[in-house]
């Protein structure tokens, strides 16, 4: 039995037995257990960071690049020991991990390529002298990622802060384990001098008010992002907002896709299967609901429900708890007069309470909870209305905002929709789940505010300072 440690300070840490907690998806390579910080643990991760930061953001421009690039060539040569750990770790099959574990060694190169722009400042116009304007790194960020993407969202949430001259603390999900260590901590902080520059912090689940309250208000702890659900992300905004430090959230999606009259419905099918069935559904991009007219509906849906029926693969979620709450979504819908359509997927035994064939709901309405609810899960719904002018109300009336797609051969209408659509992505005949190292990412409205990605997430982490200088 393997034990995942904190790292602080650049140190192993281990702990007595009381302090462990068991990782919520082991398997049988992988550690079974973790470390759980205290909140004296929190207050040390803090003050290690503190102190790196004053040698650490006296670094060049140049020499994070540098840094960025060896880790980008060092994980670029282990990659395909991390696509198979994540893919363990998550059940997320080989195409996921493919994508998270590329996009991730492409997200540090885009990231140190821009080190030295984002230091860039400027010199305005003032009437009396000279004015410089100034980009300076905050200070301690601590990042908090989910388990869903392991290596890549692992990563976006410190070494944006660390491209840009601030230090890190990454707050991990348990079930976020493996991965984190052999393909971010143990590089970082190997490659990054002094010690400190990244901490690695892990916590049993009843201990996270706790350890959180300790780091937000901690003097050095400039800023925090979260990726995760919008319930928690709501708690965390309104903590942070008590101790005057900004956030950058990135929080759930009720994604969708439109299928527009003209559409090429081959396409369509296509591209609404993979992005409602991709790693399982648990996507914050994943496709959860389809709108649609009545002149095309019936094609469409015999085109996915074919697909559907040649799927052979069996959805493993993350946990029973996720299962479940997939499950009440559904038969919520059914009870409400919905159509439920599964996979002939068999039953993987080894984990059957995690078990979830891939789903597609006809018949969806405003009245079933699946209508509003983010699943989380592999499950997609339709909604037949009558007009476009039905789904442009439906779109308007919507509280999530992360991404979106459209379906149609007539680029000009297509984008012309993107306008009336609240969210921070719009994909034009692709699936609703796209993202790349070199675009923002992050949403609208009950989907969190700020941005990662590229330039927009190292703006993210610098402030802004006016210098004016007179005879």
């Amino acid at each position: 039995m393997s034990t995942i440690p904190l790292i602080i300070d650049g140190e192993d840490v281990l702990l007595p037995h009381d302090r462990h907690g068991t990782v919520a998806n082991a398997y049988a390579e992988g550690p079974t257990l973790y470390q759980g910080a205290t909140k004296e643990l929190a207050l040390q991760a803090a003050q290690s960071s503190a102190q790196a930061f004053a040698a650490w953001s006296k670094t060049t421009p140049i020499e994070r690049r540098t840094l960025l690039f060896k880790l980008a060539e060092v994980l670029r040569s282990r990659a395909e020991e991390i696509k198979r750990v994540c893919d363990q770790e998550i059940s997320c099959g080989p195409l996921w991990a493919e994508i998270i574990t590329d996009g991730a060694i492409g997200m540090i190169e885009e990231y140190g390529a821009l080190t030295t722009s984002i230091a860039t400042g400027s010199l305005p116009f003032i009437q009396n002298g000279y004015g410089l304007v100034l980009k300076e790194p905050l200070g301690v960020v601590l990042g908090i990622a989910p388990w869903n993407a392991p290596i890549i969202l692992g990563l976006r949430a410190v070494v944006a802060p660390i491209a840009a001259g601030n230090v890190a603390i990454l707050k991990a999900s348990r079930s976020l384990t493996t991965t984190d260590r052999r393909g971010i901590i143990d590089l970082l902080t190997g490659l990054a001098s002094p010690p400190g520059v990244l901490n690695f912090l892990l916590h049993r689940p009843e201990d996270a008010p706790e350890i959180f309250d300790v780091l937000i208000n901690h003097p050095d702890i400039k800023k925090c992002n979260f990726t995760g659900s919008t319930h928690v992300g709501r708690i965390i905004a309104s903590q942070a907002a008590l101790a005057l430090k900004p956030v950058l959230l990135e929080l759930g999606g009720k994604n969708f896709t439109v299928v527009l009259d003209d559409a090429d419905l081959d396409l369509a099918a296509q591209e609404i299967t993979k992005g409602a069935f991709l790693n399982n559904g648990q996507i914050c991009m994943s496709t959860d609901k389809v709108l649609v007219t009545t002149a095309v509906a019936p094609a469409l849906e015999a085109k996915i429900l074919a697909i559907l029926r040649s799927i052979n693969t069996t959805s493993v979620l993350i946990s029973p708890s996720a299962k479940a709450k997939v499950e009440s979504l559904v038969s919520d819908a059914r009870d409400k007069g919905a159509q439920i359509h599964t996979s002939p997927t068999t039953v993987n035994h080894d984990v059957s309470n995690r078990n979830y064939p891939p789903t597609v709901v006809t018949g969806l309405t405003p009245e079933m909870k699946l209508f509003e609810i983010e699943t989380f899960g592999p499950v997609v719904g339709i909604v037949v209305v009558e007009t476009e002018e039905q789904m442009t109300a439906i779109i308007q009336a919507a509280n999530y905002g992360l991404s979106s797609s459209i379906i149609s051969r007539n680029h000009h209408r297509a984008l012309k929709l993107a306008g009336a659509i609240q969210a921070g992505a719009v994909h034009i005949n692709s699936m609703t789940v796209h993202d790349e190292p070199t675009l923002p990412h992050g949403g609208y409205g009950d989907s969190g505010w700020g941005r990662f990605g590229a330039r927009w997430g190292l703006e993210e982490f610098v402030q802004t300072k006016v210098v004016t200088l007179h005879q």
